[in-house]
Formats: C-alpha cells, sequence, structure tokens
C-alpha cells in the first residue's frame, strides 16, 4: 500500500538493483555515456541529455538497435522546427527487415488463443513463410507502393501477418475490429480507397460467436475500388451465402504457396500505415506515420522502458481498431513472443486474463484500469489464485490510473511487479510518458517522460509550470510524430490539430500536472475541461474519487456552459447491481468527491445512468456527451459507429432536453 511517512510520499516500487544493472535501458546509457562525454548515470540524466541532443540521442538508438538500412543517412534531423521537422533524409529502409533480422527458425514469434483455450503457435519461420507467401499474393493483385491494404479483423494471427505483408511492398495498412459496425469501419476505409480487404468471417466475445459475413459483404460493397477481398475462416461461417464474393480468395489459398520475403525499401517517412481518431468529434481523422519513425520510437519504448527482448511473452489486451495492437506487433521487433487473444478478457470468469497470463508464463502484461477496478470489485486475487511467478511488468493504459487501483495492484498482483502507467496517443503511436526499469513508481503518479520526449506542462500563457495543472505539450519533434493527415495536402488540418495554442509546440488535450521529482499525474482530457466558476478542473480527480465506492461501477462528469453565463455539471453514476441511488448513495458520492478532490469539484446533480458510452477503444465520450446535453446535433456529434453502446445516447439526449426545458 501506499506510505506516506513525514509528510512524504514514499515509492509503492523500488527498481532491483540487479534487474537495472542487467536491464536493456543501462546498457544503452553505457553507449550514450560514450556519445555524450559525460556521466549519464541515472535516468534523469539521461533524460535530458535526450531531449537535449536529439540528434545524439537518436542516433544513438539507430547504432543501438543496429537498424538494417539499405541506404543510411549523415543527418538526424533537417529542421527542427514543428510540424516540418524531417528525419534522416535519404535513409532507405523497411519496417519488417527488422522483425525477421537474426530471429531464430524454431523459436516462437506468435501465440494466438481464444476464448475456448485452443492455442495455435507460429515459429519465427512459419512467419515470415506467411508473411511472404501474402505479399507474393498481395503483389499478384497489382498492389504496390503507396497502394493501400485494410482489415476487418480481430486480434488474431491474420492481422500480423497481413500487416507485415503490406508493409514489406511499401503498401499502407489500416484496420479496425470486428466489433465495428459496417457504417464506422467504412467511414474509415471508403477516405483511403483500398485495393484489397481482408476479413474474417467472425469473431469471438463473452462465449458468444459473432458471425459477421453480412457486415464483410456490406463493407465490400462500400468499397469500389477494392480487387479483391481475402477471407479467413475463424468461426466456419466463411461459405454462408452473401459473404464471399467472385473477387474473394480464401485465407488458406492467399498464405499457402511460399514464395521468399524480400521487403521493399522505402523512405523513411514513408507511409506504414494510417491510424483514425476514435471518430468521436465528425469523420474520423487518418493519422499516418511513417516506417522509420515508427521502429525507433517503438524499439526505444519497448526495449529500453518495457525492457522486452528475445525470450519475453508480452501480451496486451487490445483490438486492430487500437494503437496498442500496433505498439503490441512492435514487440516483433525486440525478438519478444507476442500474444494475439480473440476474446474477452473477463469470459468465463474476471480473472480470465490473470489465468490466460499465468498460463503462457507472460512477462509483461498491458491492459486498462477499467480492467483492474472490476476485477477489485469482483474481489479477485490474482497472485494467490494463478501462478504469476513471470509477471515483471504490469502496463496500464487508456485512462487515468488512480491511486487506489495502484495500491490493488500492488497487493493482489505482487508487490515485486512493477505497475507501469502510460499515457500517449494515437497521434504518436506511443507513449509521452511510463515506466523504466530503473525508475521507481508513486502511486497514482507515472513515473517519468520517455526518453526523446520533451515533455512539459504549460499554462495559459505558454509557460512552463511545476505543481499545478497546465497543458500536457512536446516542445521537440519525435519521430513517430505523423508525417501527415490522410486527405490534408497542405497539412493545415494537422497543424490545426496539434500547434494552433502554442506555436511550435504540440498541444496534446490534456491536463496534467508534473511533480517536482518528474512525475506526471494525469487529470483528464483538456477540451473536456470542467470550469466551474473560473477554476480549471480534471473529471479524473472526480472519477477516482467516486468509483472507489462499491455501489458505483462506473461515472461520468460533465460541465456545460449554459446560456446567460450559467454553469451545470452534473454526474453520471451506473449502479452496481441490486443497488439505487437514493439520498443517502447520493450523499456519499458527493462526500467523497469533497473529500478526495475539493468542495469545488462536488457536482451540481448525480443521476443514475442505464450505462456510460465509450468509445471503441474504451474512453469516456466526456465531449460528445457535453455538445449532446447542450444540444448539438447528434450528427454533427461524433460517429456512432465509434461508440461502443449507441443506444445511449437517446437517453442522454433526453436528459439534456428535459434540463434545458425543450
Amino acid at each position: 500500500m501506499t506510505d506516506i511517512l513525514n509528510g512524504v510520499k514514499e515509492p509503492s516500487w523500488i527498481p532491483d538493483p540487479q534487474v537495472v544493472a542487467a536491464a536493456r535501458i543501462t546498457e544503452f546509457a553505457r553507449l550514450a555515456e560514450q556519445r555524450a562525454d559525460r556521466s549519464l548515470a541515472d535516468y534523469d540524466a539521461l533524460l535530458r541529455w535526450s531531449v537535449q541532443d536529439l540528434d545524439g540521442f537518436w542516433r544513438c538508438i539507430w547504432d543501438f538497435f543496429d537498424i538494417q538500412a539499405t541506404t543510411g543517412s549523415d543527418t538526424v534531423l533537417v529542421d527542427d522546427t514543428m510540424p516540418n521537422a524531417r528525419w534522416f533524409p535519404g535513409a532507405q529502409l523497411n519496417y519488417v527487415d527488422q522483425v525477421f533480422r537474426g530471429r531464430p527458425s524454431d523459436g516462437a514469434a506468435l501465440i494466438e488463443v481464444d476464448e475456448t483455450g485452443t492455442r495455435a503457435e507460429l515459429s519465427w519461420a512459419e512467419l515470415q513463410r506467411q508473411v511472404g507467401a501474402l505479399a507474393a499474393t498481395l503483389r499478384r493483385l497489382g498492389v504496390g507502393i503507396g497502394d493501400r491494404v485494410v482489415a476487418y479483423l480481430p486480434n488474431g494471427s491474420e492481422a500480423v501477418v497481413a500487416f507485415l505483408a503490406t508493409a514489406s511492398l511499401g503498401a499502407l495498412w489500416s484496420a479496425c475490429g470486428m466489433d465495428y459496425a459496417p457504417t464506422a469501419a467504412l467511414s474509415r476505409f471508403a477516405q483511403l480507397k483500398p485495393v484489397v480487404l481482408v476479413s474474417a468471417d467472425g469473431y469471438l466475445n463473452s462465449g458468444k460467436t459473432y458471425d459477421r459475413g453480412p457486415a464483410v459483404a456490406e463493407i465490400r460493397a462500400g468499397l469500389p475500388t477494392l480487387r479483391a477481398t481475402i477471407l479467413a475462416d475463424r468461426v466456419g461461417a466463411a461459405a454462408a451465402p452473401g459473404t464471399a464474393g467472385s473477387d474473394t480468395l480464401p485465407w488458406a489459398e492467399a498464405i499457402e504457396r511460399d514464395a521468399g520475403l524480400t521487403p521493399t525499401p522505402v523512405a523513411f517517412d514513408h507511409p506504414l500505415w494510417v491510424l483514425f481518431s476514435s471518430g468521436t468529434t465528425g469523420l474520423p481523422k487518418g493519422i499516418v506515420h511513417g516506417h522509420g519513425g515508427v521502429l525507433l520510437e517503438h524499439l526505444k519504448a519497448l526495449a529500453l522502458h518495457c525492457d522486452i527482448g528475445p525470450g519475453d511473452v508480452f501480451w496486451w489486451y487490445t483490438t486492430p481498431s487500437w494503437m496498442m495492437w500496433n505498439f503490441q506487433v512492435a514487440g516483433l521487433l525486440t525478438g519478444a513472443t507476442i500474444v494475439c487473444y480473440d476474446g474477452s478478457p473477463a469470459y468465463p470468469a474476471p480473472d480470465a486474463a490473470w489465468a490466460l497470463a499465468a498460463r503462457l508464463g507472460v512477462h509483461v502484461l498491458g491492459t486498462s484500469p477499467g480492467y483492474l477496478a472490476a476485477g477489485a470489485k469482483a474481489g479477485i486475487d490474482p497472485v494467490k489464485e494463478h501462478d504469476l511467478s513471470s509477471l515483471r511488468t504490469l502496463g496500464v493504459t487508456g485512462s487515468t490510473l488512480s491511486t487506489p487501483l495502484y495500491d490493488w495492484a500492488t497487493e493482489h498482483v505482487g508487490s515485486t511487479v512493477q505497475v507501469a502507467s502510460v499515457s500517449g496517443g494515437t497521434d504518436v503511436v506511443t507513449a509521452f510518458c511510463g515506466g523504466a526499469p530503473s525508475v521507481p513508481v508513486w502511486a497514482g503518479e507515472i513515473s517519468a517522460a520517455y526518453l526523446g520526449v520533451a515533455l512539459d506542462s504549460f499554462d495559459d500563457d505558454g509557460r512552463s509550470v511545476r505543481g499545478e495543472v497546465g497543458e500536457l505539450v512536446v516542445t521537440r519533434p519525435m519521430p513517430s510524430m505523423p508525417v501527415m493527415f490522410w486527405d490534408d495536402p497542405d497539412g493545415t488540418r494537422y497543424a490545426e490539430a496539434y500547434f494552433d495554442r502554442f506555436r511550435g509546440v504540440w498541444r496534446h488535450g490534456d491536463w496534467i500536472t508534473i511533480t517536482d521529482r518528474g512525475t506526471v499525474e494525469m487529470h483528464g482530457r483538456s477540451d473536456a475541461t470542467l470550469n466551474r466558476n473560473g477554476i480549471r478542473m480534471g473529471s479524473a480527480d472526480i472519477y477516482e474519487a467516486v468509483e472507489q465506492l462499491q455501489e458505483i461501477t462506473e461515472s461520468l462528469v460533465i460541465g456545460v456552459d449554459e446560456d446567460g453565463g450559467g454553469y451545470w455539471m452534473p454526474l453520471f453514476v451506473t449502479l452496481d447491481e441490486g443497488t439505487e441511488l437514493d439520498d443517502e448513495l447520493i450523499g456519499r458520492v458527493k462526500a467523497a468527491v469533497r473529500t478526495h478532490a475539493s468542495p469545488r469539484h462536488v457536482p451540481d446533480e448525480v443521476i443514475a445512468a442505464p450505462g456510460i458510452p465509450h468509445t471503441r477503444t474504451g474512453k469516456k465520450l466526456e465531449v460528445p456527451v457535453k455538445r449532446i446535453l447542450q444540444g448539438t446535433a447528434t450528427a454533427r456529434t461524433f460517429d456512432a459507429g465509434s461508440v461502443d453502446n449507441p443506444d445511449l445516447i437517446d437517453w442522454y439526449l433526453d436528459v439534456g432536453r428535459k434540463h434545458r426545458g425543450d
């Protein structure tokens, strides 16, 4: 549990000196010291150097990981003024080269598991064979540099193989999970004018089999640029009428012929994939990242910050819709074995993910605060019920990780396990801040900025602040920042998205506090700011207070500016089964907020809701619900296909109408 001694907050986890000595970040620091010609013995010194000398740091990353390039570059960074920074001009490489370079033929590259317990492994040799075979098939279909291949797939081996095959050709990849409605998938894919669709006939979740044949047919019909569809049989529905068409090729046939693998060299900033924003504020934005930037960033993040390498088993619970899928696939760059899981982490029991992690001997496991909170309320005790002796790091992202959940994880997952809260975004397909093997963990705080990330906190006037709430900003460029937005030829939308507030500085849209020791406290999205009587507040502080109550399963707080200068701040709560929101519980909710946050944070109303709407990647829809309560037309507020439960929106619309007296 968290200790407070003499008013000083003590770390909840301290690195083992022997582990630190053997960590890859320590090995990297030795090389960095030679390059910098000064001592970089502690993380703070290494971090300072990494952001002061971008050329030296990223050249050191390139050399440390011995990047395989057809053509190198004598220059690291051309013009460090954002958003015009260009990295490694003239370099020619391919992301896929690094995946297979020097791998053993018989070691496991990928483990595929589903809810039924069915398990399959792909060795490095077989993964490379399948990637080469599919690349040859795509080439026969006319796919080449710059073409787009899209995927409507669950989290299985097909998605990994298809991505690597696409990238090896210099084509662009984009994917979403099969839980997305066809309209939501089309709102993304249609922008790209893809030439090939890779799909499956269905997926598993929570004990149910979902036949997605009709959805696949609808997507195919909505993409007139398709030359072919490659269809995997995962649930036995591929032969159902209407699922396939005359242009459909079975997955087994697409990967059956051995063809070797020779990735196509492309420019450092050549587009690798298009990731889409959640689509909760209009048409989803297509965010394009380059081969080289992703390669360097993911090697740094996974090998140095997560200490992942050959022999490790890496599993982040995710779907192809979320950037964490791309992050997990990058585990292959380090030589680790990655886990692809098709199903719910809470089926057939709340501890299903822990049971699987134990069975597979997972070393680094990634999950969300929501899954930890559900486990805490279900009363599970993973460390007592499962053999988690292999687990050394528990990564947590997707929303703010509260102090009570840190404490729960320390007690119930293992005191020797590093609970590494991370925060970043699809925009940079990595984290801005998180853990490292050599940095302590303080409950409720993120340990440090990532290496190479010039993280800062700005007040309204663009001044750097410490110990108080400010805007999360990045003051120097990162290689994995987007190379462009899709269909944004002059870069206007890209510039407006991140650089409209502080010239030449990336503003991400999160409220944070950077402490005197360099840790980071997250307070929620700044575009969903609670601003009562001129005092800015973060929604995360309210959620941490309220969601500790056993009766509350989840909450959503919204600040609504009203005509005439009024301000309405309702708190919506979903209740545990059999619980009623009576005056006594409302009083305890408000008392919890007053005690754990402040009197200013106490909501105007506490309202029982049938559910809290999220994006498909689990983030609460604070901004869209705010606009709905203000009376903004739904069609202009969000893409309904991007919401996990669109039916809830009508309920919130009705709440807004009643409050406004419409």
